[in-house]
């Protein structure tokens, strides 16, 4: 298949632990490879309905995000078209579920007709951590998470090369993963229930 315009769209928020998977998978995809100009890939975050003619633009939707499949925590899951929008929806772990299903039925309202969804979602371990890392269940499935985005790719005809250069941000600095992760204050003196770089005036 070729000239189909594909987006590979990360979403969740990076700010509670797990549920930023999907961010952190697109953000890995970003910094290793290198697509033709017909695929974006793209951090959502918690955009919701602006996200709208992102979606709209696409023939193809690739969607990495931290889903509650009710499985063992790590557990990666593929869904695909039709079923996807139900799987958003059912078991939401955050607003921004809730609005991307909102998106992708307002998307078929005005006449979107994609060639191809696919939900790559992987089971969180822990949300509730505001401020707090991706739990090592959950970020060692990135590489499997990408493998899927990537055997998608090439069923798909894409051409993916691995990158050489520096690539630009996919957002802000200051929530890369290294730069967010490096940043974080150490057990002795972080709030677990929250990072106080997020909690102005928190206090003992």
């Amino acid at each position: 298949m070729s000239n189909v315009s594909i987006l590979v769209l990360g979403i969740g928020n990076v700010l509670w632990a797990d549920e930023g998977f999907g961010v952190r998978a697109v953000e890995c995809l970003h910094q290793r490879y290198t697509f033709p100009d017909d695929v974006v890939v793209m951090d959502g975050g918690t955009q919701g309905v602006y996200l709208l003619p992102h979606v709209q633009s696409c023939q193809v939707l690739i969607i990495l995000d931290a889903v509650d499949y009710g499985l063992a925590p790590g557990t990666l899951k593929l869904v695909t078209d039709d079923d996807v929008p139900s799987f958003m929806g059912a078991k939401k772990i955050s607003l921004h579920q809730a609005g991307f299903q909102e998106v992708l039925a307002t998307a078929r309202l005005l006449g979107w007709e994609p060639q191809r969804i696919l939900l790559v979602g992987v089971q969180p371990a822990v949300i509730e951590d505001y401020g707090g890392s991706l739990r090592p269940e959950t970020a060692e499935r990135i590489d499997d998470a990408l493998a899927v985005v990537l055997a998608e790719l090439d069923r798909l005809g894409v051409p993916v090369v691995e990158r050489t250069s520096t690539p630009d941000e996919l957002g802000p600095p200051a929530l890369e993963r290294g730069a967010y992760e490096q940043g974080r204050p150490n057990a002795d003196v972080a709030c677990r229930f929250g990072d106080e770089r997020f909690l102005p005036g928190w206090e003992n």
